[in-house]
């Protein structure tokens, strides 16, 4: 070949890869300057003060200035910006009381912004415009007071939507058909609102859509083939929805009744022919249906034998291992067996086997992720057994077997966990999720390292807390029970089991109430006999409770606290007044032994004594016998914030018998209550 004719076609062929190089070049260019340099800082920062104008009760954001450095590489000068070497993306502006209609345009200037979370505040106004906001990810809305119907389009090509959480605002018309052609669409919350009319169907999305919640919706019709595998729980409160997963549509009587015309003997002829195969397919269908029956009920003996046996054995392994403080996983994966079995072979509806999530602030994971990671047991309580789980990606829970509620129906308790899970309060251990079986019941909650204030005051630790954090623990605790009797006026009991094993602990010894607001949920006839406030003086007498049963409990956990005495009103069935911690704390008065009354382990109260005494006749007034002598939630709550702490003792000198009360004046001082 010659040579020149070689060296032309190596020219031809190098040209288009060499162009096709250079434009790859130039693309990665155009992007790294987009992605950095897409706008000034000042034009960001005008974007910003925009959109916070648009709003109101914005004191929070008071520290946004114009004079500010927005981002210090990944550290936020501004609150509520999210910063990633230098560049926002993304605004976390939560539980601030903003009120007023979001301008959510005015952060076009944002190129790189991938999330916003307006989250718990009282935003209202229409659902504001995100056209503008192209690589948005992340849309978090829920807790506010959004209305009105969403434009159609409202979702159109923003294709790199994955999450958007509208849940419990104000939503009235269509769901908008727009979000089902967001092809990367994997969590969409729509709960809680007044949407109306049918599910659009979400085959464009229904590869990537993983959760959807439109509970207590005003939707109606069947539910799309694409969302017939998701959770029952995420399309209850709908009235007039139908189909897979929920109960099956009414087949509409529209099959026609043949050409009335023909008639003849050919028509009859027809007619019978045709009655005769329906005939048959009814017998098939008959037989095929008994011997399925006859097979179920075999298996369902067949397995409940089985369970019956395990459960035996699960209920011996746990008291034995009940003082344990770890357990192997394969021993933690063979006690969750139960579920994780269900899940892959229960085939009856409305029992699936996956988690249902109450709050939207929260990774998601799955059942099977939960079941299969490595696990501790934490205890064995009233309940049942307590397990720490780690998940995949490293997160610490905490699920609660609980097997007394078996006597409530699913949608009862799904609709209890939910407005459970719309509790939020600083001194309230939130639920994370649940799962529901008709046997036994998980419920997910986050894991805090301190434990429970019972092992704090009754364990073996180094050091016993001192009277400032016992206060501090108490006043938390005493709000976060007015915090349930406020937002639960409907519930008898509140909080109905609170005590020293259902405080928990963070890390800073702020206090958190657990278990709270399950007498609804648990079997009428085991509650007298778990719960602590079924333990009152008044149940005893009168086989009735009240919500002051809850201010009793609240009582016993404060002279629990004060004097390190472990309540026998927590072992015993029912209530003795021989045996009260109240009692004894009263006939310790009235023998002058007042010294004796406080726990030896509290520091820190060299200066204290008097608010000390404050605090325990506090505790002695919860105790009343007498209902009408009791103290009211409100009450209580004034009288204990009142308390103080003192002066701090900087050498941390335990109290002792010798020294704690010898300046301290007799009972008559100081009017101790006798009855408790």
């Amino acid at each position: 070949m010659p040579m020149g004719v070689h060296v032309a076609r190596h020219a031809r062929t190098s040209a288009p890869l060499s162009s096709l190089l250079l434009l790859a070049l130039v693309s990665i260019h155009l992007s790294f300057v987009g992605v950095v340099f897409s706008a000034s800082p000042s034009s960001q920062a005008d974007g910003l003060l925009k959109f916070r104008d648009s709003m109101n009760k914005t004191s929070a954001l008071s520290g946004w200035s114009a004079s500010m450095k927005i981002c210090a590489n990944d550290v936020a000068n501004w609150n509520g910006v999210l910063c990633l070497k230098g560049i926002i993306w993304g605004l976390k502006l939560e539980n601030l009381g903003l009120t007023g209609s979001p301008n959510l345009d005015a952060l076009d200037s944002l190129t790189n912004l991938r999330t916003i979370s307006l989250m718990n505040n009282n935003l209202g106004g229409p659902l504001p415009s995100i056209r503008k906001l192209r690589v948005l990810k992340s849309l978090y809305l829920t807790n506010n007071r959004f209305s009105g119907s969403i434009p159609d389009d409202a979702f159109s090509g923003m294709n790199s939507l994955k999450k958007i959480y509208l849940g419990n605002n104000e939503f009235t018309g269509k769901i908008p058909s727009s979000l089902s052609t967001l092809p990367n669409l994997s969590d969409l919350r729509l709960q809680g609102n007044q949407f109306q009319g049918g599910i659009p169907e979400f085959s464009q999305s229904q590869r990537e859509i993983k959760i959807i919640n439109l509970s207590n919706n005003e939707l109606e019709g069947p539910i799309p083939e694409s969302l017939q595998k998701m959770d029952p729980s995420s399309f209850t409160g709908n009235k007039n929805l139908c189909g897979p997963p929920l109960g099956e549509c009414n087949a509409s009587d529209d099959a026609s009744s043949g050409d009335e015309g023909s008639g003849g003997k050919d028509g009859s002829i027809a007619a019978s022919t045709g009655s005769e195969k329906q005939l048959s397919v009814l017998k098939i269908a008959l037989i095929v249906l008994v011997v399925g029956i006859l097979l179920g009920i075999i298996a369902a003996l067949l397995i409940l034998f089985y369970w019956k046996k395990r459960n035996l054995q699960v209920e011996r392994d746990s008291s034995a291992l009940e003082d344990t403080n770890t357990m192997p996983t394969t021993y933690v994966a063979e006690k969750m067996a139960p579920v994780a079995v269900e899940k892959e072979g229960t085939k009856k509806r409305g029992e699936y086997g996956k988690l249902s999530f109450v709050r939207d602030d929260v990774e998601m994971f799955d059942l099977q992720d939960m079941l299969t990671s490595a696990a501790e047991v934490l205890g064995s309580g009233t309940f049942g057994a307590s397990y720490k789980t780690v998940i995949s990606s490293g997160r610490n829970l905490v699920v609660k077997r609980y097997k007394q509620m078996n006597n409530v129906g699913r949608e009862f308790f799904i609709e209890h966990m939910r407005r459970i899970g719309r509790l939020q309060h600083p001194h309230l251990l939130s639920l994370v999720a649940f799962y529901y079986r008709k046997e036994e019941k998980l419920l997910v909650t986050e894991f805090f390292e301190k434990t429970s204030l019972a092992s704090h005051i009754h364990g073996n630790h180094t050091q016993g807390l001192d009277w400032q954090t016992r206060l501090k623990i108490i006043k938390g605790v005493v709000k976060g029970l007015a915090y349930l009797h406020k937002e639960l006026p409907s519930i008898v009991l509140p909080h109905g089991h609170l005590k020293s094993s259902n405080v928990l602990l963070d890390s800073s010894f702020e206090p958190l109430l657990s278990d709270y607001a399950l007498r609804p949920v648990i079997n009428p006839d085991q509650a007298h006999l778990l719960l602590v406030a079924y333990k009152s003086p008044e149940y005893a007498k009168t086989g009735k409770i009240t919500k002051k049963a809850d201010i009793w409990s609240l009582g016993i956990l404060i002279l629990e606290l004060l004097t390190g005495k472990f309540p026998e009103n927590y072992l015993r069935p029912g209530y003795d007044s021989k045996t009260s911690i109240s009692t004894w704390v009263n006939e310790m008065v009235k023998e002058k032994r007042t010294s004796e009354l406080f726990d030896e382990d509290m520091g820190g109260a060299k200066n204290s004594k008097s608010e000390m005494i404050n605090l325990l006749k506090i505790g002695l007034s919860c105790c009343e016998e007498d209902l009408d002598s009791r103290m009211e939630l409100k009450e209580v709550v004034e009288k204990i914030e009142q308390v103080k702490e003192g002066d701090h003792d900087d050498d941390q000198d335990h109290l002792s018998e010798g020294y704690a009360f010898s300046s301290i004046g007799t009972e008559d001082e100081y009017s101790f209550s006798r009855n408790g």
